[in-house]
């Protein structure tokens, strides 16, 4: 088959790498406009695009697609079999979606319905559910609502954002080569998606990251997990910002009347707080303005840290 890849992030790479090493034809790679790097203002291309370029597979990069005659007719001249997305970044236009013999599947990771959008990683992992995973659908003109050709599951555990974010890549990547021959024969099992149990991942943005002491360990803790490694979880000592990185939500009721934000102990093992209901939090990585992150045990050895202060 002739494909075209679109993709822009590290998520959409090992899926690209696996498709260049089928018997399959990569004629385009399709990915965001490069972004320039934090202040130094250097151009920074996409893990994408790096992975195409290695391997000379021509990359287009259009700012917009919609109504793009010239992107359009580029890849209407290479006259695809299939597109596939993974993580592209931008929603595909009706006519982007009937171009490809076969269509467009898209690598969505989350077990749909559940988590359409954007951040279906990170809500799996701040709702508290067991398990998650990817599914490969067709692609339709709504936010993730075309029909499931495959899904593949796996538990979440005490997994982070960067750790499911890995192994949902690889999933993806596999379950992608596992169903190419029945996509390309037209042999897939199509699944409609069941509406009423729909959910929706909402994109993300740095205010996500505030922790609020007033809700259980056990929430903030999969907050902590989920928005790793961005946005990333903070709130406020001495009126600075005071990032977390790793916490631990500590079992049963340790201290019931606590103001929830209080220090109750500090020690190498970590800045216990109080949080809802009588709950705490063990706080073990942190990072403060203009220093790198650290664990508790170094933080505190050069910072006084006063059981019974607050943060929040």
């Amino acid at each position: 088959m002739k494909i075209v890849y679109m993709g822009t992030p590290e998520f959409a790479v090992y899926p690209l790498e696996k498709l260049i090493g089928s018997s399959h034809e990569v004629g385009y790679v399709v990915c965001q406009p490069d972004m320039a790097k934090d202040r130094g203002k250097k151009v920074k291309f996409s893990p994408v695009k790096e992975v195409a370029l290695k391997n000379q597979i021509k990359v287009l990069q259009p700012e917009k697609i919609k109504n793009n005659e010239e992107f359009i007719n580029e890849l209407r001249q290479y006259s695809p079999d299939l597109i596939v997305v993974a993580a592209y970044g931008k929603i595909l236009p009706r006519e982007i979606l009937m171009l490809p013999r076969l269509g467009c599947i898209n690598i969505h990771a989350s077990i749909l319905p559940r988590w359409r959008g954007a951040a279906p990683i990170q809500r799996a992992i701040m709702a508290g559910d067991e398990e998650t995973g990817v599914s490969l659908m067709q692609m339709s003109e709504g936010l993730d609502t075309g029909d499931v050709i495959a899904k593949s599951c796996t538990e979440i555990g005490k997994k982070n954002g960067a750790d499911l974010h890995r192994e949902l890549s690889i999933i993806g990547g596999n379950l992608l080569i596992d169903n190419l021959d029945d996509i390309m024969n037209n042999t897939v099992n199509i699944e409609k998606q069941d509406e009423s149990k729909v959910t929706y991942a909402d994109m993300l943005s740095k205010s996500d990251g505030l922790l609020d002491f007033f809700k259980d360990a056990k929430k903030l803790e999969r907050q902590i997990r989920g928005l790793y490694p961005w946005p990333g979880t903070y709130t406020y000592r001495n009126g600075e910002v005071f990032k977390i990185w790793d916490a631990e939500a500590l079992e049963g009721i340790r201290q019931k009347g606590n103001t929830p934000g209080r220090i109750l102990n500090v020690s190498n093992d970590g800045i216990e707080v109080a949080t809802a209901k009588g709950s705490s939090l063990l706080i073990k990585v942190v990072q403060v303005p203009n220093k790198k992150r650290m664990s508790v045990e170094d933080f505190i050895k050069g910072n006084d840290v006063e059981i019974g202060s607050m943060l929040g």
